[in-house]
């Protein structure tokens, strides 16, 4: 695996809905902030349903002097607020939304940005160790994400894991197929068991039985689980750290603490 001579470390938020949430945001943005990350992204709901949220909180972040990396919705818009830096996911917009049409695969998204605006924005894609849900093999998704890549894309986020042989090995194979591009792990801080497993289950990320098993006895201990949870995902980034990770993005689910934990653990500072 390559080593990047400086690592990229990054928090994700999703957009408020709600005025309390808005202010809660700014806070752990604040905390999070001193950190330094290299920039903190915003995602973006299905079928463009957070589109003004998502503007308004990338828009705040940028102001403040952070650098905000919103998953795509309106690309002039951003061009016009000074945002460089864009989360192509897949083209789930509705038809005729902002200047960006349906996409059926990220990769055209990519291609359409690229024709579009040239350089202008750092294009970040995502990337899935234990292979996309949708996939139906594991070859088709490692072509799928190199077409993410030839399209002009920058780097990858992965989604996140608790096994990182899976992550090696997709990083093996996707440089052995000329995916040259950082690909950055992505890190879920564990505060519910039941959030998790939701999570997981809806987007495939596997939870490995010693871990679900040890989360599901802790019952309604939420000290307990907090407590095992950060020994767990701190020794899984200090096994990625030391094996040539390009960096770290953490899914923050807006909130400082555990991040901020691990953070320290890791002594990032």
């Amino acid at each position: 695996m390559t080593r990047s001579v400086e690592r990229i470390f990054s928090f994700e938020f999703f957009p408020p809905a709600t005025p309390e949430g808005v202010a809660k945001l700014r806070a752990t943005r604040e905390q999070l902030a001193q950190l330094r990350p290299r920039f903190f992204s915003v995602t973006f709901g299905a079928g463009g349903s957070t589109r003004d949220r998502t503007l308004a909180a990338v828009v705040e972040i940028q102001a403040s002097g952070q650098r905000a990396a919103p998953h795509i919705s309106c690309i002039a818009t951003y061009r016009q607020h000074g945002i460089g830096h864009l989360v192509a996911l897949r083209g789930d917009l509705p038809s005729g939304s902002a200047d960006v049409g349906e996409f059926r695969y990220a990769n055209e998204l990519v291609e359409f940005i690229r024709e579009e605006t040239g350089d202008a924005f750092h294009v970040e894609v995502a990337a899935y160790p234990e292979y996309h849900p949708q996939a139906r093999t594991p070859h088709e998704d490692l072509a799928n994400f190199k077409r993410k890549i030839d399209a002009g894309a920058n780097s990858a986020i992965t989604q996140y894991f608790f096994n990182a042989e899976g992550y090696y090995h997709f990083v093996d194979q996707a440089r052995a197929a000329g995916v040259g591009v950082p690909i950055v792990p992505g890190i879920m801080p564990i505060l519910s068991f039941s959030k998790l497993a939701r999570f997981s289950d809806a987007c495939g990320a596997e939870i490995p039985r010693w871990i679900r098993r040890k989360l599901e006895s802790f019952g309604d201990d939420a000290s307990s689980i907090r407590a095992f949870g950060l020994d767990v995902v701190t020794r899984l980034c200090d096994d990625l750290l030391a094996h040539g990770a390009p960096g770290l993005h953490f899914y923050t689910l807006n909130q400082a603490s555990l991040t901020k934990i691990i953070w320290e653990r890791l002594k990032l500072s």
